[in-house]
């Protein structure tokens, strides 16, 4: 199998990919490794059991189609990209703005260092049907609860402010979301870190911004959120 890619990082994935691991962690790693080569729509399940060393029989006793295959290896990816974030965000001491920063520094290097996941989690999801969408839309709103996880801080810092809706949160994650799309698409992948502190001055002004229009919607959300809660507990 080639070098492991970000799935493999995944605890359901790690330390299972030799020949005696387990083959179903051997088959979304394979997944990823075609998606990656060949494009969602012209990968099969020949490439992805060629990858991984299994039989093509033992493919569908893991999973019942390409798709479920391919969306438990999203799964795991995002799963992954999602804990480093935490992580990073857990062992930076200053305030929230400086943890808000690790947190997107986490995202950006995690994809840079990434590509193959990256390409799959950017545009190949996109190609998978409906079903991928929805998995799509469930990772923006992960990383949407990352911003919210460090506004919580902001507002134990600064009670004047407020908390951003649902939607705004997510309008957010998409934004930051088509930016690094724009990027790779122009060549940039290795370069995606260097948006960190523009991205952290647009989260900074977004949660500003939200406390200055005083709609309703914003003042629920607010009201909703516990700003004793702390941060990452989400």
């Amino acid at each position: 199998m080639a070098d492991p890619s970000l799935v493999a990082a995944h605890p359901d994935v790690s330390h299972q990919l030799d020949v005696r691991g387990s083959q179903r962690a051997r088959l979304v790693e394979g997944m990823i490794q075609a998606v990656a080569e060949k494009g969602y729509t012209a990968a099969t399940v020949t490439d992805a059991v060629r990858a991984a060393r299994v039989s093509r029989g033992t493919f569908y006793a893991q999973f019942a189609s390409k798709e479920e295959c391919f969306l438990e290896a999203y799964k795991y990816g995002i799963d992954v990209i999602v804990e480093r974030i935490r992580a990073a965000i857990r062992a930076e001491q200053g305030d929230w703005v400086a943890r808000l920063r690790t947190g997107i520094h986490a995202y950006l290097e995690t994809l840079a260092g990434e590509p193959r996941f990256a390409r799959t989690h950017l545009f190949e999801v996109h190609l998978a049907g409906p079903r991928a969408g929805a998995e799509r839309d469930a990772a923006l709103r992960q990383f949407a609860d990352r911003y919210r996880s460090s506004f919580r801080a902001a507002l134990r810092e600064r009670p004047e402010l407020r908390m951003p809706s649902d939607d705004a949160l997510f309008i957010l994650s998409a934004g930051v979301d088509q930016l690094v799309c724009a990027r790779v698409r122009a060549g940039e992948l290795a370069k995606l870190p260097e948006l960190t502190d523009e991205l952290t001055l647009t989260a900074v002004a977004f949660l500003e911004g939200a406390a200055q229009v005083p709609f309703a919607a914003s003042r629920d959300s607010a009201a909703a959120i516990d700003p004793t809660t702390p941060e990452g507990a989400s």
